[in-house]
C-alpha cells in the first residue's frame, strides 16, 4: 500500500506532478492520496489588529480550494479517491509535517511553483523539502 502526498499551489507544474501520480497509478495501488495546499499564514499584528481569525481562517480557506480545483477536478474525473488538506504555514515545513502526520511513503511534487516573480521562492520549497523530508521526494518537471 502507498500513501503519497501530492502539494498543490495550484501552478501548472504541481499539476504535472499530480498527473504523474495519475498516468502511474498502477505503481502505487493499492493508493491512498493526499493532496495538500499551503496558503501563506497572516501573521501581520496590523493585520490581525483589525480582522479577526476566523476572517483569516476562511480567506486560507477560499485560496485553498481555488488552488486544489483543477487538482481535484482530475481525480475525481478520473474516480481517484483523494484527501485535501489546506493548512497555512511554512512550505516546506508544513509538507513534510502533513507527509509524517499521515505516514505517508513518498511525496510527488513539481519543481516550481506560480509566477516568474515568486519563482525563486517557490523553487526553494522543492529543494528545501529535499532536505527536510524523511521519505523519498519525487520532483517532476
Amino acid at each position: 500500500m502507498s500513501c503519497l502526498l501530492v502539494p498543490i499551489d495550484g501552478s501548472e507544474s504541481a499539476l504535472r506532478a499530480l498527473q504523474y501520480v495519475v498516468d502511474h497509478k498502477q505503481m502505487f495501488e493499492p493508493l491512498t492520496l493526499h493532496l495538500l495546499n499551503v496558503p501563506i499564514p497572516i501573521n501581520s499584528p496590523h493585520v490581525r489588529r483589525f480582522i479577526d481569525s476566523s476572517t483569516i481562517q476562511h480567506y486560507h480557506q477560499e485560496e485553498g480550494d481555488a488552488a486544489l480545483a483543477a487538482a481535484r477536478a482530475l481525480l475525481d474525473g478520473k474516480g481517484i479517491p483523494y484527501t485535501a488538506h489546506i493548512r497555512a504555514g511554512s512550505s516546506a515545513e508544513t509538507i513534510v509535517a502533513t507527509a509524517d502526520e499521515h505516514h505517508c511513503d513518498q511525496i510527488v511534487m513539481g519543481t516550481r511553483g506560480l509566477g516568474a516573480a515568486a519563482g525563486m521562492w517557490l523553487g526553494s520549497v522543492t529543494t528545501k523539502t529535499l532536505h527536510l523530508a524523511k521519505v523519498p521526494v519525487t520532483v517532476v518537471k
